[in-house]
């Protein structure tokens, strides 16, 4: 039995993943949703009394916990979503997956988009004048940047169910060595999806992602879908991604037997 792992992204938390999981838990895999550190537990009390520590938390030490549990277990799939979809890269990357799925993934290597509302939101985000107060997540700001293709009525529930606040040094360190992936070398199949009304990250961004990996004998594709926002994961619609996310591994791990060993 093949296990994916989920990685959830910045404002977000395990929870976010739940209808995945029953989704591909169906479908005959075994799937695991790790908290970030101090993101563990519901998100209404997450907002409602932070860990005194969530500012301080880095990239690296999210990387390192994700290292971990990819360790622990063989025939992996990582799922990741934003700054999950990052981590996701970068654990491919290290030959501790045999297939990763980005979902409206914040890019590597520095890579920017010439978006307005991506300078915006990063710039909220990351701005250096804050330093190491964490960036606490309102249902105004959710619904201008998470889930702006939604009602606002639909996006005030997202916000009650799923939103955290989060750490400023996350984004900063995915701009920095943390962040970083070697996109020549040979890597495991990738798929990457964008959202064509993501105000965080562009869907051309994503296609920019995949287009920067060069090895020929690997696989990447890009999927973009239509009217979905960066909540991508949990809008109206997210099963038609998941079961496009579904078709695409069976292809690629099922279907093709695919057995290769990637160099590391």
């Amino acid at each position: 039995m093949k296990t994916i792992i989920f990685i959830h992204g910045m404002f977000q938390n395990p929870k976010s993943w739940e209808k995945w999981i029953a989704y591909f838990n169906n479908k005959g895999y075994k799937c695991i949703a790790p908290a970030w550190p101090y993101h563990e537990g519901e998100p209404a009390g997450l907002r409602k009394d932070p860990e005194s520590e969530l500012g301080n938390l880095r990239l690296q030490t999210i990387i390192d916990e994700f290292e971990k549990v990819a360790s622990r277990t063989e025939d992996d799939i990582v799922i990741g979503h934003s700054v999950g979809g990052l981590i996701a890269q970068i654990l491919i990357n290290k030959g501790l997956a045999k297939a990763g799925v980005c979902i409206n993934s914040v890019a590597p290597n520095r890579m920017l988009s010439f978006d307005w509302d991506f300078f915006k939101n990063s710039m909220t985000i990351a701005n250096p004048f804050k330093g190491d107060e964490p960036i606490y997540q309102t249902p105004e700001s959710f619904y201008e940047a998470f889930t702006s293709p939604m009602s606002e009525v639909d996006s005030k529930k997202a916000f009650e169910a799923f939103a955290t606040h989060d750490s400023r040094n996350v984004l900063r360190d995915c701009m920095g060595e943390a962040g970083e992936v070697d996109l020549d070398k040979p890597h495991a199949p990738l798929l990457f999806i964008g959202g064509e009304e993501d105000k965080i990250i562009p869907a051309d961004l994503n296609e920019k992602n995949a287009n920067a990996y060069t090895d020929e004998g690997s696989i990447t594709h890009f999927k973009s879908f239509p009217g979905r926002g960066h909540f991508i994961c949990g809008q109206e619609g997210w099963e038609e991604i998941a079961n496009y996310v579904h078709e695409w591994l069976r292809h690629e791990l099922v279907a093709n037997h695919k057995e290769l060993e990637y160099a590391l």
